[in-house]
């Protein structure tokens, strides 16, 4: 199976500045090209940090209330800093948490949900920003057709690696959700099969009503057993 990577989802344009780049200029940059953030690049075109809208309205919260109480005097000392900042390289979080092009969704995923960030700068071997991606172009995988997703399953999963054919088991695939249905030779294939297709890109969850001759003499496998038979389910 060909799994999309993080080059196949990722935007190429990317909007960047530099660490001296005017507040103002990052806020008109981001509302002129409709984007949340911006890397921050130093002279060899590395990612050093990211300034998002979350950083310049840092600013904002610093500002004194109605009443004239300062904000600012119950932030952290870095904080009062980058709220006071006038250029990118005060206001951007930094170091940049970087993805790879050659990374799996789930990596790029992973990483962001470590680091708890919403987009990663994307670099090649020599650390040149070549892209960006976002929690929703990793999310755009599961837009594929169902018909799609049916057609992987059935030939690359069942077909070509598990040697299963499609009068053994059978595939429904609806909003996602996949389904296997029928009877295969050894048991131990069952647990195999529901992973694998978990693996496809779009799949949410996967469903097996599958049996095997050895059911007929010990009975149906308990729902919860991952070699389960009868209503085993997978999920992201």
């Amino acid at each position: 199976m060909k799994h999309r990577t993080v080059e196949d989802l990722m935007t190429r344009e990317v909007i960047r500045v530099r660490p001296d780049t005017p507040f103002k200029d990052v806020v008109r940059l981001l509302a002129e090209h409709g984007v949340t953030a911006v890397p921050v690049v130093n002279e060899q075109d590395n990612p050093v940090g990211v300034v998002s809208e979350a950083d310049l309205l840092r600013h904002e919260a610093a500002q004194p209330d109605p009443g004239g109480r300062a904000a600012s005097l119950g932030m952290r000392p870095r904080d009062r800093d980058r709220a006071a900042a006038e250029t990118a390289e005060g206001l951007m979080t930094s170091p940049a948490v970087t993805a790879r092009a050659q990374w799996s969704i789930v990596e790029a995923a992973r990483e962001m949900t470590r680091h708890q960030v919403k987009r990663l700068p994307v670099v090649n071997e020599a650390g040149h920003l070549v892209g960006i991606i976002s929690r929703s172009d990793l999310l755009r995988v599961f837009l594929r057709q169902d018909s799609a997703i049916r057609e992987e399953i059935t030939r690359e999963v069942l077909r070509d690696t598990l040697s299963l054919s499609s009068e053994e088991v059978q595939v429904s695939v609806v909003d996602g959700v996949v389904t296997l249905t029928g009877r295969v030779s050894q048991r131990s294939l069952i647990p195999i099969a529901m992973r694998l297709c978990q693996a496809v890109d779009g799949v949410v969850t996967v469903h097996g009503v599958l049996d095997s001759p050895g059911d007929d003499e010990f009975g149906a496998a308990e729902a919860t057993n991952p070699d389960s038979v009868v209503g085993y389910t997978q999920r992201h």
